[in-house]
């Protein structure tokens, strides 16, 4: 009897890339960008804090059709580091705690309800949708029945996780840190930069004027010392 031969089952195969661009325009680029670049400052002293954006999260093993890119995923539990993709069964599995997607014009309703669908399923616990051309902010936060509900009022709201503040007062939105400082762009940062190193050379020059003038001040007190010591005065008995 001849015995078939076995063939060999094939890898499974988790593709690092969606084929699709990681935005449709420069303003919703700019902030992907933005709210990643941020938040990634944010938590930059925190080694076990992971921040990707537009990285193909697999959440179930065996699976790789079950898949989705956030625009921003925050990772609470899982250390920093490069990586292809997020493969959830590799790491402990933990969910991306935040996600935030930026809406571009070509999005349309079923497919961001079927991101809000999978986030849900997957364990998000809190969901930020931001349309930068209308400078519209939506939000949802996994309740204690275990499912992601609207969070009514975003104006002022504090992300749980993240500990921000955001401020729909103005546009375009603001978003601001639990120390006071705001999210800034790329420009914006520059700029504060720029300003915080023209007061680091102001103060600078302004101590090296006081300690010239105070210089200058103990020359002028020596001459006339020595002087009054030449007409035969001691100085120190004045």
């Amino acid at each position: 009897m001849i015995t078939p031969l076995q063939t060999p089952p094939q890898a499974i195969v988790y593709p690092d890339s969606d084929g699709q661009p990681m935005a449709d325009n420069t303003l919703q680029f700019e902030w992907i960008v933005f709210f990643k670049d941020n938040t990634e400052i944010l938590l930059a002293d925190n080694p076990n804090v992971f921040v990707a954006g537009d990285l193909l999260w697999y959440p179930v093993e065996g699976d790789p059709k079950i898949r989705m890119a956030p625009d921003l995923m925050v990772v609470f539990g899982r250390p920093k580091g490069y990586r292809g993709f997020y493969k959830q069964w590799e790491e402990d599995g933990i969910p991306p705690q935040v996600v935030v997607e930026v809406l571009s014009p070509g999005n349309t309703l079923k497919e961001m309800a079927h991101k809000l669908e999978f986030y849900d399923q997957y364990g998000v616990e809190e969901y930020y949708l931001f349309d930068p051309h209308k400078n519209d902010l939506s939000g949802w936060l996994r309740s204690k029945d275990g499912r992601l509900r609207v969070i009514e009022t975003l104006d002022g709201w504090i992300s749980p996780r993240l500990q921000i503040r955001f401020d729909l007062s103005g546009e375009p939105l603001r978003i601001w840190r639990a120390d006071g400082d705001p999210y800034l762009n790329s420009v914006e940062r520059e700029a504060q930069r720029q300003r915080e190193r023209q007061r680091a050379l102001q103060a600078e020059q302004e101590r090296n004027q006081a300690q010239q003038e105070r210089d200058e001040a103990r020359r002028r007190a020596e001459a006339l010392a020595q002087r009054l010591r030449d007409l035969g005065v001691d100085p120190d008995t004045l």
